[in-house]
C-alpha cells in the first residue's frame, strides 16, 4: 500500500536512522535506531523532547481532552483503602488515600474500631510524587516499620525504618534493594531483604541485573554490617527472596530461574523466635525445578505448601520438616477442576480461592484439608487478595468487580459474616451498568473468557467505542475487577472488554504454558479472536475498536495490530515489551527468557522474530491510529522498546492515523501519582474516542 497524500503531510518529529545491523544466526538484523537505547545521551533527550512536544499538541488540540480529565478526576475522587495488615498483637496496618492524595498514606489502628493514625505520609515526602512509597513492613511488636522509597517508581528501592512511636527515621538507609521482600524477625530487631551488588548510578536504569542475594540487617546499625544469609554465584541471574513463619521459627528462602514460577525452597529454622539465631543452616526441602512451592504457614514442624507439581491447578501439601522427602508429603486438598489462586492459613482454617472460568470461589477448609464450607461473596467477581495470619482465626479479603470497587472485608469465623472495613464511596451510580460473562472461540477452538461491561439495554448495533484489553503471559489473571479509567470510558457511552488469554493463570499451569515460548502466538491468536467476536456478535466494528495492554500486555498490542492492522482503529501499546530481539540485554529482561525464549537460541530466534512488533512493521502499511505510552524511569521495561518502535512505525505508517509517542517524567513501569494517571488516561481516552467515538 502506497501512503496516501494526506499522510506525507503528516509532519513527525524528525528522527536519524544509523547503519548499525547485527547478524543474528545467519539472518542480517537491521537496529537503526540503535541509539535510542542510550536513556541519558543528548541526543535521546532531546528526541524525547521534540516527541513529546508533537503529541503534546496533538492531544491539546482534541475536544474532549479536558471533558475526560474533568469527569475522571470526580470519579477518582473517592475514599479506598488496601488489605491490612494484622499482627499478633491486634494492631493493623494498611494504606488509605482520601481520593486525590497523590499517594496512599501508611496508617495503622490498634483494634478495627479504633481511630487510624498516620504513620508514613509519602505526601509529605514527596509532594510532587516524584518518590514513590514503594513497599512497608511493621515489625511483629509494631515498633517499627521498614519501608521502601524509590525515585520516579522505579524498581530500585532505598529502605528506611521508621520508629512508630515518634515518626523518626533511624539513621541507616539500604540501598540497592530490587525484587525484595521485608521478613522481620519475631523478635523486632531485624529483617531479611534482597539486593543487589552496588553499581555506578549511570547504569543504573539499564545494565542487566546479576547476584541477587539474600541479607539480614539489624536495626540501628549500618548496611555495611548487613549479614550476608545466601547467594548463588553458579547462578547469577536467578531471584533470591526470603519470608518468615508467622510463628517466628522459620526462614523460607526460595529461588527461582528468572520469572519461571517454578522455584527451590530451602527453610532454616531459627530456634527461639524471641532470640532467632539468623545465621542458622539452611536445609534444602526442593532443589529441582520441576514445579512451584509455595509455603503457606506452618503449625508446630508441620509446612503448609501450595504446589502445581503434578496437579497443573495446584494442590495443598504438607511437608513434616523432621521427614521432609518428597515421599513423606501428605495431599490435604487434591487438584480439583478449577484452578486454586490463592490459600491463606488462619489460626484455624485455611481460606482457599478458587477461579471458575476466571471469577472467585472462596472457600474454608480444616487444617486437615476437609471443606468446611463457603465463603460468601457480594456477587459474581474477584477476591483481590487475602490478609490472613496463624495468630487470628479472623481474616480480610479483598472483593472487587468491574462494578464493584475493590471493598476490603473482615471475615468473623464465629459469626460466619463479613463485614466490609472503610468501606469506598462512589458517587456514580454503577447500576446503569452491566457485566457478561462470554466466550469467543479461538482460532484452534478454545473457549477464551471475556466480560463485557457497558450501559444496561445497549443496542447491539456495531456503533459502540470499544476498548478491549488483554494481557496474557507470566501465569498472570485477568479476573474481572474495578477500574476507575474503564469507567471513565463507561461513563461516555463506552464499551469496555477484558479478556482472559492463554499466557495468564486463569485455568491453571497447563492455560500458562499454552501461552509461552514458542506458543505465544496462542495468545495473539486469542486476542483476535476476541475482537472478531465483538464484532460479529455486533458490539462494535473495526472502526470502532481500540486495543490497550500493558507491559506483556503492550507486546500483546504491538504483536495484534502488526498482524492484523485492519481489525482496529486504535491501538494502544502502554510500556510495553515491543523489540523481542534485544529485550533479554536490559536490566531484569533475562529473566524473561524463561517465558519468551532468548534471540541468542537459534529455534527461539526464528518465532521471536515472526513476531516481534518492531520488527513486523513494513512501510506503506496503515496501521492503527496509535498513542504509545512509557516512562522515564521505567527500569523493567526499558522505554528504548517504546522509542525504536514509535520512530519506525512514524516512519512506516502508509496513511493519515497518527501515530504518537508519549513520555512521562517521574514515572516507572507501574507507578504515577494520582493526578499523572488522571492526566495519562484522560489523554488516552480523549485520543482513542476522537478516533473510535466518531460515528
Amino acid at each position: 500500500m502506497a501512503p496516501s497524500t494526506q499522510a506525507q503531510r503528516v509532519a513527525y518529529p524528525e528522527t536519524r536512522r544509523g547503519d548499525v545491523a547485527d547478524t543474528l544466526h545467519g539472518v542480517h538484523i537491521g537496529d537503526p535506531y540503535r541509539w535510542l537505547e542510550d536513556l541519558g545521551s543528548p541526543a535521546t533527550v532531546e528526541w524525547i523532547s521534540r516527541q513529546n512536544a508533537f503529541t503534546e499538541s496533538r492531544l491539546a488540540a482534541l475536544p474532549d481532552r479536558e471533558a475526560f480529565h474533568r469527569r475522571l478526576t470526580a470519579l477518582w475522587n473517592y475514599p479506598r483503602v488496601t488489605l491490612p495488615t494484622r499482627l499478633k498483637n491486634g494492631v493493623m496496618f494498611y494504606r488509605r488515600n482520601s481520593g486525590l492524595q497523590k499517594q496512599f498514606e501508611v496508617v495503622a489502628r490498634s483494634a478495627p474500631e479504633t481511630p487510624a493514625k498516620v504513620i508514613i505520609d509519602p505526601n509529605a515526602l514527596s509532594p510532587d510524587g516524584s518518590v514513590a512509597l514503594s513497599q512497608f513492613e511493621p515489625s511483629p511488636d509494631a515498633r517499627h516499620v521498614a519501608y521502601g522509597l524509590s525515585q520516579g517508581g522505579a524498581d530500585w528501592e532505598d529502605v528506611r525504618i521508621r520508629r512508630v512511636r515518634d515518626g523518626t527515621d533511624l539513621p541507616e538507609v539500604l540501598r540497592w534493594v530490587r525484587f525484595s521482600g521485608l521478613a522481620w524477625t519475631a523478635d523486632g530487631k531485624g529483617f531479611f531483604y534482597s539486593r543487589y551488588p552496588a553499581r555506578e548510578e549511570a547504569t543504573r536504569l539499564s545494565a542487566p541485573l546479576e547476584h541477587h542475594a539474600l541479607y539480614y540487617h539489624t536495626v540501628g546499625t549500618p548496611q555495611s554490617a548487613d549479614l550476608l544469609i545466601h547467594e548463588r554465584k553458579d547462578l547469577p541471574s536467578w531471584f533470591i527472596h526470603g519470608t518468615t513463619s508467622d510463628d517466628g521459627r522459620y526462614l523460607f528462602v526460595y529461588l527461582s530461574k528468572g520469572a519461571d514460577a517454578r522455584n527451590r525452597l530451602l527453610v532454616a529454622d531459627l530456634g527461639t523466635p524471641a532470640k532467632p539465631v539468623v545465621t542458622a543452616p539452611l536445609q534444602p526441602i526442593v532443589e529441582t525445578d520441576d514445579g512451584e512451592y509455595t509455603v503457606i504457614g506452618n503449625v508446630g514442624t508441620t509446612l503448609y505448601v501450595r504446589t502445581d507439581l503434578d496437579a497443573p491447578r495446584r494442590r495443598v501439601v504438607t511437608i513434616d520438616l523432621a521427614r521432609p522427602a518428597r515421599s513423606q508429603w501428605k495431599t490435604i486438598i487434591p487438584e480439583g477442576p478449577h484452578a486454586i489462586d490463592a490459600v491463606a492459613l488462619t489460626s484455624s482454617a485455611l481460606v482457599v480461592n478458587r477461579l471458575v472460568d476466571v471469577t472467585s470461589e472462596l472457600s474454608l477448609h480444616a487444617l486437615t484439608g476437609a471443606r468446611i464450607g463457603p465463603v460468601t461473596l457480594p456477587s459474581l467477581g474477584t477476591v483481590g487478595g487475602i490478609s490472613a495470619s496463624a495468630h487470628h482465626a479472623a481474616f480480610s479479603y479483598v472483593f472487587t468487580s468491574p462494578l464493584y470497587p475493590g471493598t476490603v472485608f473482615r471475615y468473623d469465623a464465629r459469626s460466619k459474616k463479613s463485614v466490609p472495613f472503610e468501606a469506598p464511596k462512589l458517587s456514580t451510580d454503577l447500576s446503569q451498568f452491566e457485566t457478561r460473562r462470554v466466550f469467543a472461540p479461538s482460532k484452534d477452538g478454545t473457549r477464551v473468557p471475556l466480560f463485557i461491561t457497558a450501559r444496561k439495554g445497549i443496542a447491539l448495533d456495531g456503533q459502540h467505542p470499544t476498548i478491549l484489553y488483554g494481557y496474557g503471559g507470566f501465569a498472570v489473571p485477568v479476573p474481572p475487577s474495578f477500574s476507575v479509567a474503564a469507567l471513565g470510558w463507561l461513563d461516555r457511552g463506552g464499551v469496555y472488554v477484558t479478556a482472559a488469554l492463554r499466557g495468564g493463570s486463569e485455568y491453571g499451569e497447563a492455560w500458562h504454558r499454552a501461552g509461552m515460548l514458542q506458543r505465544k502466538q496462542n495468545v495473539f491468536d486469542d486476542f483476535i479472536a476476541a475482537a472478531e467476536y465483538l464484532i460479529d456478535q455486533r458490539w462494535t466494528t473495526p472502526a470502532h475498536l481500540v486495543i490497550n495492554g500493558g507491559s506483556n500486555g503492550g507486546l500483546l498490542v504491538g504483536a495484534a495490530m502488526t498482524q492484523r492492522p485492519e481489525l482496529f482503529a486504535v491501538a494502544i501499546p502502554q510500556v510495553g515489551v515491543l523489540d523481542m530481539l534485544r529485550y533479554h540485554k536490559f536490566t531484569g529482561g533475562a529473566a524473561w527468557a524463561t517465558e519468551y525464549g532468548s534471540a541468542d537460541d537459534a529455534d527461539a530466534f526464528e518465532y521471536l522474530k515472526a513476531y516481534s512488533p518492531l520488527h513486523r512493521l513494513k512501510e506503506g502499511t496503515c496501521y492503527p491510529a496509535t498513542l504509545i505510552t512509557t516512562a522515564d524511569h521505567d527500569d523493567r521495561v526499558v522505554p528504548s522498546h517504546s522509542y525504536k518502535f514509535a520512530a519506525e512505525l512514524q516512519r512506516a505508517q502508509g496513511c493519515d492515523k497518527p501515530v504518537l509517542l508519549r513520555v512521562e517524567t517521574q514515572g516507572s513501569h507501574g507507578y504515577r501519582p494520582t493526578d499523572k494517571l488522571i492526566a495519562e488516561y484522560a489523554d488516552l481516552w480523549a485520543f482513542a474516542w476522537s478516533i473510535a467515538g466518531t460515528r
